[in-house]
């Protein structure tokens, strides 16, 4: 949306005399019709510039694990030999990589383009990897009945975690910590 300031308002004193702000807010031009092929060159051309031969493909799927939410979402797919440099500790390394992207795209569109990046699949294995150890986690969670505390996760990875768990009836889920230190808590469902 663009803002413009059409007539600037008054506070006046104590109340007496103000007069409300006039402003026009007007949507910015749609984002172009070939975001997908932006997207594909401005990670094609990362990636080169990072010394990586990988080559890039759009898909047409839907995120992992239902991604960002509603609307369209661009997926690129990066495929090729040895690119575990590109995914990093626990994904690390692909969270930077796709949120650099989307500030490109942002910038060079004025809008908001949400984009998901994988590597080799990486993020399909370690969706059902996540759901896996909620599914085990909470097991032993109703077994002790006591809580159990998750390593520390990306947001991403931590919300898979609460969304398998959601509709357990013994078990529910909280993230606790700041920052790269939050975990996800398991606990006993209260009765």
């Amino acid at each position: 949306m663009e803002v413009t300031v059409v007539k600037e308002g008054k506070h006046g004193i104590l109340g007496l005399g103000a007069e409300e702000a006039m402003v026009r807010v007007e949507p910015l031009a749609s984002a172009p019709e070939n975001m997908d092929d932006m997207a594909r060159e401005v990670l094609e051309t990362l990636l080169a510039r990072m010394g990586v031969t990988a080559s890039v493909a759009c898909q047409s799927k839907p995120p992992v694990g239902g991604g960002e939410g509603a609307g369209a979402v661009i997926t690129l797919d990066v495929t090729g030999d040895d690119l575990g440099i590109l995914i990093g500790r626990r994904g690390q390394t692909l969270s930077s990589l796709q949120y650099v992207v989307r500030l490109i795209l942002a910038h060079q569109t004025q809008a908001r383009v949400p984009i998901v990046i994988d590597v080799e699949g990486y993020k399909q294995r370690r969706y059902e990897a996540l759901q896996a150890l909620a599914q085990r986690m909470a097991e032993q969670v109703k077994a002790r009945g006591r809580p159990f505390t998750l390593e520390p996760m990306l947001a991403y990875e931590r919300r898979i975690i609460h969304l398998a768990l959601a509709d357990d009836p013994d078990v529910t889920t909280e993230s606790v910590g700041e920052g790269e230190t939050r975990k996800v808590v398991i606990m006993p469902r209260e009765s």
